[in-house]
C-alpha cells in the first residue's frame, strides 16, 4: 500500500470512529489498530489525533458547502431554496457519518470546523439571496442577515432531528421547510412538493454506477490484492532470511566456543607438561 493509499485508509477508519465515538471516545491506538498499522504510522501523517480529526472535519465541510454553493447557484430564488434543503439532506442521508462528526464535536482541534461556524458560513452565501429577493420586494436589505440566520438555522436543526429519523423522504421533508420558509404560517400550502425543475435537476445529477467505474474499482481492489501479497511474501521471505542469519550466527558462536574450549585444553595441556618437567628437574637436583 502507498504512502497515499494508507492516507486515505486512515482517514476513512479515523472518519468512522469519530463519528460513533465522537473525538474524545477515539485513540491512537484504536485508528493504528483497525488499521492494522503502528502507532507511528499515524504520527507521521497526521503529527496525532488532533490532526487527523481536524483532516476529517475539513472534508465534510469542503463536500458539505460545496454541495450548498452548488444548489445556490439556481436563477430564481424558490428554486434556490429548494435545493439548498435538498443539498443538506442528501449530504446528511449520504455521509451520515460526516454530518455526526460536525453536529457533535465542538472541539478545540476543528479550529474552525464546528457546527455552528459551518452555519455562519453557509447564511453568508444565503445573505445575498435574501438581499436581492428583499430589495425586490420593498423589504430592507440591511435585514437578510438576520433572516439568512433564521432561514440556515431553521434548515440545519431540521436536518439533526431528520439524521435520526428519516421519516418522511428527504424530499418531503425539504418541501415542507420550503413552505415555511417561502409562504410563512400563514400561507401555508396543505399539501406542499418540489418544484418539478428542482426534482428533474436532482434526477439528473444523481450518480450512475457505470460500467468503466465497476472495472476500474475491480482492477483497483486487484490491485490491492496483489500489493497486499506481494508485501506479505516479502515478509515471509524476510523472515526466512532473518531466520537463516541467526542459524548462522548461532553455528558460528558454536564454532568459537569450541575453539576456544580447545585452546583451553592446549593450555591445560602445555601446563601439566611443564609442571611434570619442573618436578622431574627439582627431584634430579635433590643430592642423594
Amino acid at each position: 500500500m502507498s504512502g497515499r493509499e494508507r492516507r486515505e485508509q486512515l482517514i476513512l477508519i479515523s472518519r468512522t470512529l469519530f463519528a460513533e465515538k465522537g473525538f474524545d471516545g477515539t485513540s491512537i491506538e484504536e485508528i493504528a489498530a483497525t488499521a492494522q498499522v503502528s502507532k507511528p504510522v499515524v504520527y507521521e501523517h497526521f503529527g496525532g489525533k488532533e490532526g487527523v480529526y481536524a483532516v476529517v472535519v475539513d472534508r465534510e465541510m469542503q463536500k458539505l458547502l460545496g454541495m450548498i454553493t452548488s444548489a445556490l447557484a439556481a436563477s430564481h430564488s424558490l428554486i434556490k431554496l429548494e435545493r439548498a434543503a435538498l443539498a443538506l439532506l442528501q449530504y446528511i442521508e449520504e455521509s451520515s457519518e460526516g454530518f455526526r462528526i460536525l453536529v457533535r464535536d465542538s472541539h478545540a482541534a476543528s479550529g474552525t470546523g464546528t457546527f455552528a461556524s459551518l452555519i455562519s458560513e453557509i447564511a453568508s452565501q444565503v445573505e445575498d439571496v435574501l438581499a436581492d429577493e428583499f430589495a425586490g420586494r420593498g423589504y430592507d436589505p440591511k435585514l437578510a442577515p438576520m433572516y439568512a440566520q433564521m432561514l440556515v438555522g431553521m434548515v440545519a436543526l431540521t436536518g439533526q432531528w431528520w439524521l435520526d429519523v428519516r421519516k418522511p423522504g428527504r424530499e418531503e421533508v425539504a418541501a415542507h421547510l420550503v413552505n415555511l420558509a417561502w409562504n410563512g404560517l400563514t400561507g401555508l400550502n396543505p399539501s406542499p412538493a418540489i418544484s418539478v425543475a428542482t426534482r428533474n435537476q436532482a434526477a439528473a445529477a444523481k450518480p450512475r454506477v457505470s460500467d468503466k467505474d465497476l472495472r476500474e474499482f475491480e482492477k483497483a481492489r486487484e490491485k490491492e490484492l496483489k500489493e497486499a501479497e506481494k508485501l506479505r511474501q516479502r515478509e515471509l521471505r524476510d523472515a526466512e532470511k532473518a531466520r537463516v542469519r541467526e542459524l548462522k550466527e548461532r553455528e558460528r558462536l558454536l564454532k568459537e566456543a569450541e575453539k576456544a574450549r580447545e585452546r583451553e585444553e592446549k593450555i591445560r595441556q602445555r601446563e601439566a607438561r611443564l609442571a611434570e618437567r619442573a618436578a622431574r628437574l627439582e627431584q634430579a637436583e635433590q643430592p642423594e
